[in-house]
């Protein structure tokens, strides 16, 4: 179902228009500066990348009025966003990364927020360009040829000037009740515990991102991402209607240096991970909190709220100059013009907005399995 045009109008000329304009700065640092020096460029495309995602920030925060409620311990919430760290979060919403993007924004590390995503990501126009001039890592889905990618990336940010975050969804895949079946099938055929709320990790690329990054990452953050009952699911489409919600978020940190050194080692603790998460996240279903950890307050900064501002005005000001400008075309010149270009506003926005939804995304044919309740994960937290 399309959005209102008058929703999708204003908040995509917005989007769009400065968002090629960030392209545009993007592309001007990193063909003079970034050949100069690396670490330069990251710094000054840090806060021109800021600019754009900042918008998206506001949409989340002010828009649609979503509260995140961040559960962690007092360690954990102190060192976010002054270390290098590993994020690994469930992947159950087609929202997962824009929650990542706001508790970054709240630590003070937006800019540096990377993730390993699909390499068809990167053909995104506005958005998905800003990722790539952003050392985003991108991915075929063939460890034959994503093994490569991932070292050079890693390698990459070995020298990083500013702590950043690095996502890594290890299910692989955005959850469905499809997938879940399939998954479940697997572990019982396989003797594995049977999920409930999670997929099964593939773990190739986190044993590659820790064998790479343990020397110079010093922190894993397991984050598990749920919906209160009383919350409506949110999702893109919803957000730019403007419905609020609310996210909890659980965050556990783990130190770099507990995880064992050898391949399969790593492999078996980043599943034991997500068998204590599928746990964790039985606990919320069944009280609809993560127990007694602290809840912190990560508030609503206006920051994001001054940027739209300040981009709105500028493009006003900018279409303004440009309609006195074209004021030698005839009435029907000007129609045809706007027409055409508010429908490719709009297209690009759906485009957008259905890349992001999970209901798109395809499910395998499976069949319910028969008798998998006496092999599910237990419902307490391991």
């Amino acid at each position: 179902m399309a959005i209102a045009a008058v929703v999708v109008l204003p908040l995509g000329l917005l989007f769009l228009l400065s968002g090629l304009i960030v392209n545009f700065i993007q592309a001007f640092f990193f063909i003079l500066v970034r050949p100069l020096s690396k670490n330069m460029y990251r710094k000054i495309n840090k806060v021109v990348a800021e600019l754009l995602w900042l918008e998206l920030i506001w949409i989340f925060d002010w828009w649609a009025n979503i509260k995140i409620e961040l559960y962690a311990d007092s360690e954990t919430f102190e060192l976010m966003g002054k270390e290098h760290a590993l994020f690994i979060c469930n992947h159950k919403s087609d929202i997962d990364w824009l929650v990542g993007w706001v508790l970054a924004q709240r630590t003070g590390c937006l800019g540096s927020a990377l993730a390993i995503m699909k390499k068809s990501s990167k053909f995104l126009p506005v958005i998905g360009w800003s990722m790539w001039f952003s050392d985003y890592i991108f991915l075929e889905r063939s460890w034959a040829k994503d093994e490569n990618t991932l070292k050079s990336g890693f390698k990459q940010l070995s020298d990083f000037p500013r702590p950043f975050w690095l996502a890594l969804f290890v299910e692989g895949t955005r959850f469905t009740q499809a997938k879940l079946l399939a998954a479940q099938e697997y572990a019982a055929s396989a003797g594995l515990p049977v999920p409930r709320n999670v997929l099964i990790p593939r773990t190739k690329g986190f044993v590659s991102a820790v064998n790479h990054m343990r020397s110079f990452v010093p922190a894993i953050y397991d984050a598990t991402v749920a919906i209160p009952k009383t919350a409506p699911r949110p999702t893109m489409l919803r957000l730019f209607r403007g419905q609020s919600s609310v996210v909890q978020v659980h965050i556990k940190r783990h130190s770099m240096q507990e995880l064992p050194e050898t391949n399969s080692g790593i492999g078996q603790w980043c599943r034991d991970m997500f068998v204590a998460k599928d746990a964790l996240l039985e606990l919320h279903r069944s009280k609809d909190t993560f127990g007694d950890k602290k809840c912190h307050d990560i508030g609503r900064p206006k920051k994001s709220l001054f940027v739209v501002i300040s981009w709105s005005c500028l493009l006003i000001f900018v279409f303004v100059k440009f309609f006195e400008w074209c004021s030698f075309l005839s009435s029907w010149e000007e129609i045809i013009f706007l027409a055409i270009f508010f429908a490719i506003v709009t297209i690009l926005m759906q485009i957008f907005i259905v890349f992001s939804q999970s209901e798109h995304s395809t499910p395998p044919k499976v069949s319910p399995p028969d008798q998998l309740k006496e092999k599910l994960l237990p419902s307490e937290p391991m």
